[in-house]
């Protein structure tokens, strides 16, 4: 066992470091020799601890393997139940100012409770060197009415080095957006935590309705950080986003553990957690099920990359279950600032459009670099496409010009940006239906390495065509290989596919292809 995070309150704990989001067998779990009960997860993680006290938490497999772990909890000066500031909880009442208020009064190393209930609340804001805790049956229910929220300002001048200070972003954009459910600006040490629910509520207003008109400001989050350090969201629900549902950015230090983030499959850009121009991040044990990308790592359009030169890098995804979703783990299409170490592994994935999905363009800029994306020990169940790398991608209002979409050799300059290696190991994906992989890049700047080692793609024998990529010019594909264009160099160790149509390898423009046989 690993201790992954421990509060004055709280604790998260690895059980099953080789199992996927759920552990190879279950595990019955005692605490100080008093039963639990079982998990059937690799990561769980203990609530209603007492503050400064030690503990000793031990499981038993199955099998029975025992194994213990010893810990000591945080320190903590003080807790403040919201009721006392005049929370109602009853789900009627709106109570902003109240948790606000608690929030606000809430001294260094003490912890803000919200006990069970049903709390209307509009966007709150958080500050450093504190907990906040949203408990078992209780829920943040958030206003309906977008005129009740506060407005963050994209560009704000400032007489700092940059000439600006960033509030709003959107779309990779400083823009003017509607603040999140829960807000940290310039937060240092703060950490979101408890078996509770946080609830857009965007079902029930006109959130995703003309998701992409601008009304008074851009759609929220249902979490939002601008230039924090050391944060821990665990254990919470989040639900029903107006829009992306936690979007961390130019921050660094956080862990995202325990978590699960829900919407419906065809509510609109609700993708399900995106950092942006963020660095040292861990999301681990997440539950994922929206109606965009489950993850989508990104690091602004040009304006922002070329002037911030701020990558979002050094990120884990570890022990995560990514279902439904446009993509399990995106990269871009907002990356102009570049993204770099990114490692996904024991994930579990079923029904994605695309497992790993990197989205670039020209445009872009030459700092928007993507290197070192690795992907290994991940199994898929009837994900459409499992690899798609797309230098092409045709959003964004000039996405289907001329210069963009063409496939002639452009001029290598300041807008070119670049994909260096993607790696896949020990992947297993079954029902695949459109190709393995579909890889383009661009004809004047090629991807530089794509790897693929002891992995498995079976194909689904009833799957029907769908274009692999959203780029023009894109054939439609069914029970296909590999599927590689304008690329240095792709290794290929222990490739096996079963099911497919035609050649397991179709390459255009490919330097260099090495290949170790099957067996």
């Amino acid at each position: 066992m690993e201790l992954l995070c421990v509060t004055a309150c709280s604790c998260s704990v690895l059980l099953d470091p080789e199992g996927l989001y759920e552990a190879r067998e279950k595990h019955e779990l005692f605490l100080d020799g008093e039963r639990l009960g079982e998990e059937y997860r690799s990561i769980t993680s203990l609530f209603e601890l007492e503050p400064d006290t030690d503990y000793v938490l031990e499981s038993c497999t199955e099998q029975g393997v025992r194994e213990t772990l010893a810990f000591r909890t945080k320190r903590e000066t003080c807790m403040l139940d919201v009721r006392s500031f005049g929370a109602k909880g009853d789900g009627e009442t709106e109570d902003t100012a109240m948790l606000q208020a608690a929030i606000l009064c809430c001294p260094e190393g003490g912890r803000v409770l919200i006990p069970a209930g049903e709390y209307v609340t509009g966007p709150l804001f958080l500050k450093s060197h504190m907990t906040l805790e949203i408990a078992a049956g209780a829920a943040l229910k958030l206003l309906t009415d977008r005129k009740r929220f506060p407005v963050l300002p994209g560009e704000t001048p400032a007489d700092n080095a940059d000439g600006e200070i960033l509030f709003g972003l959107f779309e990779g954009c400083a823009t003017d957006g509607f603040a999140a459910a829960l807000n940290g600006i310039d937060l240092t040490d703060v950490s979101v935590i408890g078996e509770g629910v946080i609830d857009g509520r965007a079902q029930e207003s006109d959130w995703w309705e003309r998701p992409k008109e601008i009304r008074i400001a851009s759609r929220g989050n249902l979490l939002y950080t601008q230039r924090c350090r050391g944060m821990l969201i665990q254990g919470l629900t989040f639900m029903n986003s107006p829009s992306w549902n936690l979007h961390p950015s130019y921050s660094e230090d956080l862990d995202f553990i325990d978590i699960r983030v829900r919407a419906p499959w065809d509510s609109p850009n609700t993708d399900g957690f995106d950092p942006e121009s963020c660095r040292n991040v861990r999301l681990l044990g997440a539950e994922i099920s929206v109606g965009d990308d489950c993850i989508a790592i990104k690091s602004g359009k040009i304006g922002l990359g070329r002037k911030y030169k701020r990558p979002c890098e050094n990120l884990e995804i570890g022990w995560c279950a990514l279902l439904d979703g446009h993509g399990g783990v995106t990269v871009g299409s907002e990356m102009a600032g570049g993204v770099k170490h990114v490692t996904a592994h024991h994930c579990y994935m079923k029904g994605n459009d695309r497992a790993l999905r990197i989205k670039t363009r020209r445009d872009r800029g030459k700092d928007g670099v993507i290197d070192d994306i690795k992907f290994r020990d991940i199994r898929m169940d009837g994900v459409k496409m499992p690899l798609v790398v797309n230098s092409f991608y045709f959003c964004d209002a000039d996405g289907k010009t001329d210069r963009v979409q063409s496939r002639e050799k452009q001029p290598v300059d300041e807008t070119t940006p670049e994909i260096g290696t993607v790696s896949f190991e020990r992947v297993k994906a079954s029902g695949c239906k459109a190709c393995a992989a579909y890889v383009l890049g661009l004809p004047e700047k090629p991807m530089k390495h794509l790897i693929m080692r002891d992995c498995r793609f079976d194909f689904d024998p009833e799957a029907g065509s769908l274009i692999p990529a959203m780029a023009l010019n894109v054939e439609e594909c069914c029970r296909r290989g590999l599927i590689v264009r304008y690329l240095k160099k792709l290794t290929m160790d222990r490739v096996y596919m079963s099911g497919i149509e035609g050649e397991p390898l179709e390459t255009a423009e490919v330097e260099q292809i090495d290949i170790i046989p099957e067996g």
